[in-house]
């Protein structure tokens, strides 16, 4: 078979790569080719796209870059035509996936929805196309498929993948700070800034500012493998207790004791590492007034999404300051208050139905293709 894949982001590019090692143990004569990144290049697909060109986040963001947009999807449309797939399975994303979804269904290529858009967030108009246009839903937040059921639309929940990513990722041993000379007998705390350029050039001048002259403490720095380096050296300058770590997000949050965290994939990341967190975002004032209105969520992290009641602390958009932050790093440290998030953390843990997503999936995937030949028949 030959699976053409879509991710826009970094969450979607791990997820993706587990997804491609899982179809490739059970179909050893897949063929693989994608919108992703290394992980999935890694895991052996042609990457058409690096997600680096496609991650424009905000109602306004997402104008001031419309042209470069209908390019990418312009282009893809073609990429696809060219390699006629077996079929497209698309991971979140949904600006843009759903447009190519429509175009893959009307010329008739089978098509999979891997990590459902936040439809129960806002835009539940969308329901109708995925209905239309998606073949199979598998979803992985344990209140999706209530959700789908309520609208009349039947589809699979196959558990979490970052239970899978975190299955198979090794704790760091005693070398790893040592090697990266990160200080004993302090505390760690983790600096998560987002991946995406626009959220970084705003939460980690925050987040410095917030941290500057914090006693007994040192900072590990999860720089994305999209940045480099000298980006990040600029907003740390002549900070001595940081450490810039490059692909190490995973050691990272097995050694902190605490992290401030941008809101996305990584927050559920540090609540399933166990680390106690402040969840921070803030975007473009025009975007966020338009995003008030729309969104009918009363959280913005998974961890509060999916337990449905306040595990961590949110800071969003005025909240968010080096005051406010500087605050509620220090109560992460109170005992009492770390004892209650542990306990949430289990709880949440256990909400996400075990490991096993990405496995689930790649047989879903293939059976629901060998039920489309066998109809064919």
């Amino acid at each position: 078979m030959k699976y053409y894949l879509i991710a826009g982001e970094a969450s979607g590019d791990l997820h993706g790569s587990n997804l491609i090692k899982a179809l490739s143990k059970n179909d050893p004569e897949g063929e693989f080719r994608c919108w992703g990144g290394d992980l999935m290049e890694q895991a052996g697909a042609t990457v058409v796209k690096h997600y680096r060109d496609l991650a424009f986040m905000g109602f306004f963001e997402v104008l001031a870059n419309l042209k470069t947009i209908l390019k990418n999807i312009k282009m893809c449309k073609e990429d696809i035509l060219g390699w006629k797939p077996d079929v497209v399975i698309f991971i979140d994303y949904p600006g843009f996936n759903l447009r190519i979804a429509q175009f893959a269904k009307q010329h008739g290529i089978p098509t999979v929805y891997y990590i459902s858009p936040q439809v129960w967030a806002w835009k539940s108009s969308r329901i109708r196309q995925i209905k239309r246009d998606i073949g199979r839903m598998l979803v992985i937040l344990p209140f999706e498929q209530d959700f789908y059921k309520q609208h009349g639309m039947e589809v699979s929940f196959v558990g979490h993948p970052l239970l899978d990513a975190l299955d198979s990722a090794s704790a760091p041993d005693g070398s790893w700070k040592k090697s990266h000379g990160i200080p004993e007998g302090k505390r760690l705390i983790a600096l998560l800034p987002g991946s995406r350029k626009q959220e970084i050039d705003t939460m980690l001048p925050i987040m410095l500012e917030a941290t500057r002259s914090t006693q007994d403490a040192h900072f590990l720095l999860a720089a994305a493998p999209s940045q480099a380096l000298d980006y990040y050296r600029g907003f740390i300058q002549d900070r001595t207790d940081i450490s810039l770590l490059q692909g190490e997000t995973y050691p990272i949050l097995s050694s902190a004791d605490a992290a401030l965290v941008t809101s996305g994939t990584a927050t559920l990341e540090t609540a399933l590492f166990g680390v106690p967190q402040v969840v921070c975002y803030k975007g473009n004032r025009i975007s966020y007034w338009i995003a008030r209105r729309l969104v009918k969520i009363k959280f913005i992290s998974l961890v509060n999404l999916i337990m449905d009641r306040e595990v961590v602390r949110e800071l969003i958009q005025d909240d968010l300051n080096a005051v406010n932050l500087r605050y509620e790093l220090e109560r992460l440290f109170e005992e009492s208050y770390r004892k209650c998030i542990e306990k949430e953390y289990r709880e949440l843990k256990e909400k996400l139905g075990g490991s096993g997503a990405s496995e689930k999936s790649s047989i879903l995937i293939i059976n629901y293709l060998k039920s489309l030949t066998k109809s064919l028949v």
